[in-house]
């Protein structure tokens, strides 16, 4: 889920830094799972704030996760370089825990599970 602050900033750019957002973390692929960590449903919610500053909550798809180290800062870092971003932070949550029904209909299929 994307929740964009309120305030001054044009509607219109505010939709492009979310899509733009989305774009970047679909990029991303965890290593043992052919699917990008938006379409798995590891993106949990993104916090964007007028001021450029973007929040993460993301999960892992286990705790013992081998790349439970870098894929965080690969997330910030792919954020971060998105323009319109001043800065952003990724905070790793387990509440809820994931499981195969947050992957989006696409990943599922992907992965045979449909």
């Amino acid at each position: 889920m994307i929740v964009s602050g309120s305030g001054d900033m044009d509607k219109s750019k505010m939709k492009e830094l979310e899509d733009a957002i989305i774009v970047g973390l679909k990029e991303i692929y965890d290593p043992e799972i052919p699917v990008d960590i938006f379409e798995l449903g590891l993106i949990y919610e993104v916090k964007i704030e007028e001021d450029g500053f973007v929040e993460v909550d993301m999960t892992l798809t286990s705790p013992n996760c081998p790349v439970a180290e870098s894929l965080p800062i690969d997330v910030k870092n792919k954020v971060e370089s998105i323009q319109g971003v001043r800065e952003a932070k990724v905070n790793i949550v387990f509440d809820p825990p994931w499981d195969k029904d947050m992957m989006s209909e696409e990943a599922q299929l992907e992965l045979g599970f449909l």
